[in-house]
């Protein structure tokens, strides 16, 4: 079965907002981790932050919802739940380097089995900026990657990323639409499997050296 790009994302996001637990601080990055807070259970609270000066996000606002004013790092449009605040730039960063995030998604060009991350250049391309990437990845207790399994065919999860780095040995999950993948020390286990895929898929999709665990789950969907 080949999936569109839209149900790809919307498995990838589903699957990210059950890793929260109620009380957790996290951060998305822009793109698809974004889409995670249209997941996230109505029985848990999770205080969504942006780097740019937001915490308590809602979900992705309706055309009359939508205020101008309000947006994400990305500079996508964003709700505000109740109890939400806006703060700056300063604050912003002292929360993520001071280690008040409990957990960031973000997206990523490269990931590696170590659990190296490459997100924010591409040698010989226009770079808008780093971002906030650096900081939360080290700053984060859990960094869990949204991402599709592969590009235009070719793996993302590799042996050892090619790319400039944004961060070293930082990565603790992989949640793509073939599967879940754990960073251990040693190397990647896959600990749920989509229904859309196959063990024999994900091996053939990656050029990292996949683990398969024990107790390998359905990945639920």
């Amino acid at each position: 079965m080949e999936l569109t790009k839209e149900k790809i994302r919307e498995i990838i996001a589903k699957r990210v907002a059950q890793e929260f637990k109620d009380g957790d601080v996290v951060n998305l990055g822009i793109g698809l981790p974004t889409e995670v807070a249209n997941y996230i259970p109505d029985s848990i609270y999770v205080a969504l932050q942006s780097e740019n000066g937001l915490i308590g996000m809602g979900p992705t606002p309706t055309e009359a919802e939508a205020d101008c004013r309000i947006s994400n790092a990305g500079g996508s449009l964003v709700t505000i739940a109740p109890g939400g605040c806006f703060f700056d730039s300063f604050t912003s960063f002292g929360i993520i380097r001071g280690g008040h995030v409990d957990a960031t998604v973000l997206g990523a060009l490269q990931v590696d089995e170590k659990g190296n991350l490459a997100n924010w250049m591409v040698p010989g391309k226009m770079v808008p900026g780093m971002g906030g990437a650096m900081d939360l990845v080290v700053g984060a207790k859990k960094v869990i990657i949204a991402m599709e399994h592969t590009a235009k065919g070719s793996p993302k999860i590799l042996k050892n990323c090619t790319l400039p780095l944004t961060a070293a040995n930082e990565v603790n999950l992989i949640v793509t639409e073939k599967g879940v993948l754990e960073v251990t020390d040693k190397g990647l286990v896959l600990k749920e499997l989509s229904p859309f895929s196959s063990v024999e898929d994900i091996i053939a999709t990656t050029e990292a050296t996949i683990i398969v665990d024990d107790n390998l789950k359905t990945m639920e969907v």
